[in-house]
């Protein structure tokens, strides 16, 4: 049995190796998340390596919460496989098997220290110390339905695979020049001069529509015209905001709402702390003393620990978050600065106060009209809960919206609805989904409201989308059709100027407002200018004393490149030409190892249980 030993290896090989490996250790990654028992014990194989049904479902769940979190938006099992995402989580599997299967049979794993380092390493699995805890460990592998000995497979597993992986990708690089091609792109630096014709600037003034050029615009675009299909639609609704009026408030109701919630009111004098717990009571001491020394500083003890300050931020405290000897210690520093060791109630500690956050309280005076507002509108939305079943019932004996609206509290309305409205009822999101899919054959039953209002409502007549009548529109249409004679008649004049210009009169004697940008690059951004300035000054082709025209917002830019300049030589290039060559030389070894699992599968031999993916499908919807 072969085991592996680290080499020493250039960071740019080690980047590309764990950027891989990133991508195909999916299985452990997010731990378990699911259980399959019975007699099923794998989805697939690649020769003898199996997958199972917790490994698959872990991997599927795991790819469906990272797009969760991506779009915001809850996604089913069954999006997901409509989507392809079973088959592209399978087949990171299936290269993960190869690969596995593969290690087995040419000997390739590692041994038990090995493991015990990439276990201790892991962060979620640290204690508050920052240390390995075990009882960590044991209650999160449970929590996740695994035990420590599957766990550990699938850790000695990976490292194998990574030794395997590793020499796949080792040596593969990109030359320097591909760095520099993408620096000589983003950093090189134009300076540009321009003028700016608007239509002051234009001899024959600004162009006024006639009847004739009005009524050949809206023929020419009806579809700017055209009316959405709108519903027309009767509803009746009540909303708190409407009886709040009618709501009696009881002062002492309204004090104990204030005494609930005091902590919004009420707030302590607090201190931003880091902490950081020490073993012993002597090695505190001597930390604090060689700080107080300036032999070292509080960050240099955090890193002596091996953490880093995220680990020992406290963030904002009170005074009633502490231990009362800290509070004392904390609370009497003025300023900021370091004070410890104290005993916490992790262990004696050295705590650093990097800022005051003074105290604020807001009186029960000052906080009552909002108080007052929040409980009449709760008070409003129980109202009105208490008679949704009265009104549902209304409606149901035969009442209509006018007759409910007439008898009850619910005001009525009309509309004509279209996906554009705005306002009022069409505020509501909740009224939004329901009359968009309303048909002439529903009856009116009463729906809830985000802010505890109902609503109930009846589709009358859809009124087909159709052009609207010129009388209605004949202003926009003057408007559309001034502003495309303005941007011939302006794009016409600046083509001629441009004309000059490229002939070698200069900008600044063209007789218009001008201004030059200097040493600007693709990644500038000149608010004065029009949208797509960058691009258009930037635009293939276009060299030294090259000229370009770039229209918008009413006006005409004339710009000329007056200077070319090669990217400046600094360490912000330096670092962008070093990752992208790092990134090519992943993408690089990303294909050969991919290359290499696919010619793996194919000697192989891959076998798909589609009764077990369906099994476990069903079982994680």
């Amino acid at each position: 049995m072969a085991h592996g030993k680290g080499t020493g290896k250039q960071s740019g090989t080690k980047m590309v190796v764990w950027g891989i490996l990133g991508l195909l250790i999916i299985g452990l990654g997010g731990f378990g998340t699911a259980n399959f028992g019975g007699g099923v014990t794998r989805v697939a194989r690649v020769g003898d390596e199996d997958i199972t049904p917790t490994a698959y479902a872990n991997a599927l769940q795991s790819q469906i919460r990272a797009i969760e979190s991506q779009t915001g938006q809850d996604i089913t099992v069954q999006q997901a496989l409509s989507f392809g995402l079973s088959q592209q989580v399978l087949g990171q599997l299936l290269d993960q098997a190869a690969l596995d299967n593969e290690t087995a049979k040419i000997g390739i794993s590692v041994g038990d220290d090995a493991v015990r380092r990439e276990l201790l390493a892991m962060d979620a699995f640290k204690g508050f110390d920052g240390t390995f805890s075990t009882e960590t460990y044991k209650d999160m592998l449970a929590r996740n339905n695994l035990d420590g000995k599957t766990f550990e497979a699938g850790l000695r597993k990976d490292a194998a695979r990574a030794i395997l992986t590793g020499a796949l990708a080792t040596g593969i690089t990109m030359p320097p020049s591909y760095g520099q091609v993408v620096v000589d792109w983003l950093g090189e630096r134009r300076t540009i001069s321009v003028a700016t014709l608007t239509v002051a600037d234009l001899e024959t003034g600004t162009p006024i529509a006639s009847d004739a050029d009005i009524q050949a615009w809206y023929d020419a675009h009806p579809d700017a015209y055209t009316a959405p299909e709108a519903r027309k639609v009767t509803y009746a609704w009540l909303t708190p905001a409407m009886l709040t009026d009618e709501v009696e408030l009881d002062e002492t109701a309204l004090r104990k709402l204030y005494n609930d919630n005091i902590a919004s009111y009420v707030q302590p004098e607090r201190r931003l702390v880091e902490r950081l717990v020490y073993g012993t009571e002597e090695d505190a001491k001597a930390a604090a003393e060689r700080i107080t020394a300036g032999e070292t500083s509080f960050e240099d003890e955090v890193t002596t620990r091996g953490l880093d300050l995220i680990d020992v931020d406290m963030g904002d405290v009170s005074a009633d978050d502490l231990s009362s000897a800290a509070a004392t210690l904390v609370f009497a520093l003025e300023g900021t600065g370091v004070v410890g060791p104290v005993m916490s109630d992790l262990g004696p500690a050295l705590y650093r106060v990097n800022g005051t956050l003074a105290g604020t309280e807001i009186s029960f005076e000052e906080a009552r009209d909002g108080l007052a507002v929040e409980m009449a509108a709760d008070a409003a939305a129980r109202l009105i809960a208490d008679q949704i079943e009265t009104f549902d019932n209304d409606l149901a004996g035969g009442m209509t919206l006018e007759d409910l609206a007439e008898a009850t509290q619910m005001e009525l309305g009309t509309m004509d609805w279209t996906p554009e409205s705005e306002g009022g009822i069409a505020a509501y999101t909740a009224f939004k989904d329901a009359v968009a899919t309303l048909s002439p054959d529903d009856y009116p039953a009463i729906m809830e409201l985000g802010d505890g209002g109902v609503f109930a409502m009846r589709l009358d007549a859809i009124v087909p989308s159709a052009v609207r009548p010129l009388d209605e529109v004949r202003d926009q249409v003057s408007a559309d059709w001034e502003r495309d004679a303005i941007s011939t008649l302006l794009t016409a004049r600046a083509e001629a100027l441009e004309t000059d210009v490229a002939a070698g009169t200069p900008i600044t004697e063209l007789g218009l407002e001008s201004e030059s940008f200097e040493a600007i690059t693709r990644q500038g951004n000149i608010a004065s200018m029009p949208a797509g300035f960058i691009d258009a000054v930037f635009a293939p082709g276009l060299t030294l004393g090259g000229t370009t025209l770039i229209p918008g917002q009413g006006r005409v830019v004339i710009a000329k490149i007056d200077k070319v300049d090669a990217p400046a030589k600094t360490d912000e290039n330096s670092a962008i030409a070093d990752g992208y060559i790092t990134s090519a030389a992943q993408g690089a070894a990303q294909d050969v190892i991919a290359a290499f699992s696919n010619a793996l599968r194919l000697r192989d031999g891959v076998t798909v249980n589609e009764p077990a993916l369906t099994a476990v499908h069903s079982q994680i919807q």
